[in-house]
């Protein structure tokens, strides 16, 4: 265990000035909390934030950060309160622990929940001040490092896997990469062991082969620069097995032989200027790997980092990688986001919105309906392949790799991504869903009438845009639901010979829960709440009828409100229930059709033949059976049907397509192409009709002509 005095040493040794005092302090006080609490190790609990504190001491945090590591437990573990923090230490070290402190146990059952609950806090926190999460990430470093005292398998597979998930894309974000190795690794030896070993084994034997090959080629490398007139400090590792099994994955290899570039070695020289020279008199001296040379220097990785990479030749013929730095480059490298700490700035922290990916995080954070949807979201905007490209001004975005133009708009602003219209890429108009490459000039239009459609969610891959589309997509809902919710009870209402206003609502929902008119409204429109049931609670001696029980279908509601009192489209659903047709096979009068409940939507309906059902077969307590009415003489309302035309691509062909519909009085209601040829292209078509009949007679017709080749219906 790390003792008092080598703390200090260690902190002094980096800055002279450092409150001594207050460190002492802060180390006597965190011991005598702790008292005689013990570690899964049998070590001393307080050997922990001391160990913590040692880990940020070697990367030279400031004082405040040090301190904030040998209390960040204090708070929930023991006694002490952050008054006592505050008094004691002050508001800052205040501040900073209670943004570190763990979050005590939340009330939930799932544990992915309080996973999700605790980053939403991590994120807020260091927003505010970075500091947090470097006191965070090496809190969970030392946990790791001491991971293999813990008992219970599971318990050390689940906290493995959160590393891998969310700490190492973190300790990347803000470039503390020989953290996230660290962290990256020993989470693999655990979620993987006999690989982990495998590929450490592999490295034995390579050793054994090339002994002293990493010497070797130091001593060649220096002997080049050196010829050419350069400084350069040069050193060299083989990566970890968690790097290399990456590698081996990403290139689809099964042996450690074929993965190249098994070695890094740096080299570090004077300046930016410098280390192009070096490039070119390495390149000059070794034989390049060709399409293995990436540029961080004029196009920063997003962390920050820079430096130019590039695939040599070894003297062996195996490849090996090469990372020319600066010194400056090689500080930030080293250290990521605590290279720019300056420890002697008076009263403040690091304010973590200067970094875009933690605005980003803040974004997604404010647009999530909930934890869960949030912790999905921000994983995807950890992913680590990117692109890099251009606003028209030549300001640099860097976006995961397979972004499109609506990811692009919305890592602009949330405004501009509510309202994309289109775009340019290099000058040249494309639709929305083009991904993007490096190097890529894009220009976004807008229009303010624009509305968010629910189809961008499809393409999208920025937790950002899924979280701002999703959040409109539930704010249109809502809004559905509440006029079809008003539509349903003025039914009930003007039935029972009542009029109502919406005030009336507020003590019926305060007795649901919910908290205000409108929300109650929503539930009656999503059919989570009876529209009889609000009647029979703001007038109890209202008769029962059955028969006249609400149906939640805006047709019914519109043919009752005419004095029409039609038929429910299909039998077997519950009254109450919302019923929706589903969109991948649009059923229609005609076909065999079953329903899927979803809890707070309702009833789904399906055709027997839809390909989306495949997905429900484990779940069969929510299939119901349903039939169509059938009400010959009533006037019925029409339904989609989805039709797959391959049709010749000639002049005519849509106006006969067209036309042909029209002919057997039904109306496209849209048409979109799917596959474009020289001489023939596919398109769906959808037509507005009664039932299966109209549309069979469609089709038969449609077939009848030279220039369609084929017509069937869409499944999807």
């Amino acid at each position: 265990m790390l003792r008092q005095y080598e703390l200090i040493e260690r902190i002094r040794a980096y800055d002279p000035d450092a409150d001594e005092l207050l460190i002492n302090r802060a180390y006597v006080y965190a011991m005598v909390q702790h008292g005689h609490q013990v570690r899964a190790s049998g070590d001393p609990y307080f050997s922990h934030p001391l160990e913590v504190a040692g880990i940020l001491a070697d990367i030279r945090l400031d004082s405040a950060s040090i301190i904030t590591a040998l209390l960040h437990d204090t708070v929930e573990d023991t006694d002490a309160t952050l008054a006592d923090i505050r008094r004691m230490f002050g508001s800052e070290v205040e501040r900073l622990v209670d943004g570190v402190t763990k979050l005590s146990k939340i009330e939930s059952e799932s544990a992915h929940t309080r996973q999700a609950e605790n980053l939403g806090k991590l994120v807020l926190a260091m927003s505010q001040d970075i500091r947090v999460l470097l006191v965070k990430l090496a809190d969970r470093l030392h946990n790791m490092r001491t991971l293999h005292f813990i008992a219970g398998e599971e318990k050390k597979r689940r906290i493995a896997a959160e590393t891998l998930e969310i700490y190492v894309p973190l300790a990347e974000r803000i470039g503390m990469q020989d953290w996230k190795e660290d962290l990256a690794d020993r989470a693999f030896a655990i979620l993987q062991p006999d690989t982990h070993e495998n590929i450490a084994e592999g490295f034995e034997l390579l050793e054994r082969e090339g002994g002293g090959q990493v010497e070797r080629i130091i001593e060649a490398l220096s002997q080049s620069l050196e010829e050419a007139g350069l400084e350069a400090e040069i050193t060299g590792r083989r990566k970890r097995p968690h790097s290399i099994w990456t590698k081996m994955q990403r290139k689809k290899t099964v042996s450690l032989e074929q993965v190249s570039d098994i070695m890094a070695f740096r080299v570090v020289v004077e300046s930016a200027m410098h280390c192009y020279e070096a490039l070119g008199h390495l390149h000059a001296a070794w034989r390049a790997v060709p399409e293995r040379f990436k540029d961080y220097i004029s196009l920063p990785k997003d962390n920050g980092y820079r430096a130019l990479h590039t695939v040599l030749t070894g003297p062996d013929g195996h490849p090996i990688e090469v990372q020319i730095r600066s010194r400056e480059m090689h500080e930030f490298a080293e250290n990521g986001a605590a290279a720019h700490w300056l420890y002697k700035q008076e009263g403040g922290g690091v304010d973590g919105r200067q970094y875009e990916w933690v605005q980003q995080f803040l974004d997604i954070l404010e647009s999530a309906s909930s934890p869960e949807e949030f912790l999905s979201h921000t994983k995807m905007q950890l992913f680590p392949d990117q692109v890099f490209c251009f606003t028209p001004k030549g300001d640099l975005k860097a976006l995961p790799a397979g972004a499109t133009l609506v990811d692009f708009a919305y890592a602009i602003h949330s405004e501009v991504g509510d309202h994309c219209a289109g775009g340019r890429v290099n000058g040249r108009q494309v639709p929305l869903r083009t991904e993007l490459h490096n190097g890529d000039r894009v220009e976004i239009v807008t229009a303010k009438s624009l509305r968010v459609t629910p189809e961008w969610d499809r393409f999208v891959v920025t937790g950002k845009a899924k979280a701002h589309i999703r959040r409109h997509e539930r704010l249109q809902r809502r809004e559905e639901f509440i006029r079809l919710g008003r539509q349903l009870l003025d039914v009930e209402m003007r039935d029972a010979g009542h009029v109502w206003r919406e005030r009336q609502l507020a003590p019926v929902a305060r007795a649901r829960k919910l908290e205000s008119p409108e929300d109650l409204l929503a539930a009656i429109g999503e059919g989570r709440v009876a529209a009889r049931g609000v009647l029979k609670a703001l007038y109890p001696e209202a008769p029962v009828d059955p028969d006249t029980e609400t149906v939640v279908s805006i047709e019914r509601a519109r043919r009752r409100r005419e004095g029409r009192a039609g038929p429910l489209l299909v039998r077997g659903v519950m009254p109450g229930l919302a019923t929706h047709f589903a969109r991948c096979c649009h059923p229609i009068p005609g076909d065999r059709i079953v329903g899927i409940i979803t809890t707070g939507k309702g009833v789904t309906v399906h055709t027997e033949e839809c390909l989306t059902l495949e997905s429900f077969s484990h779940t069969p307590e929510r299939w119901i059976e349903l039939a169509w009415e059938n009400e010959p003489g009533e006037e019925q309302p029409r339904h989609v049907g989805r039709m797959r035309l391959t049709v010749a691509n000639k002049p005519g062909t849509l106006a006969n397509v067209a036309s042909l519909i029209a002919s057997n009085r039904a109306n496209i209601s849209n048409l979109k192409f799917v596959n474009r040829q020289t001489d023939f292209f596919e398109l769906l078509v959808d037509v507005e009709v009664l039932n299966t009949r109209q549309l069979n007679d469609i089709m038969a017709a449609l077939s009848a002509r030279p220039e369609i080749a084929s017509v069937k219906r869409a499944k999807r």
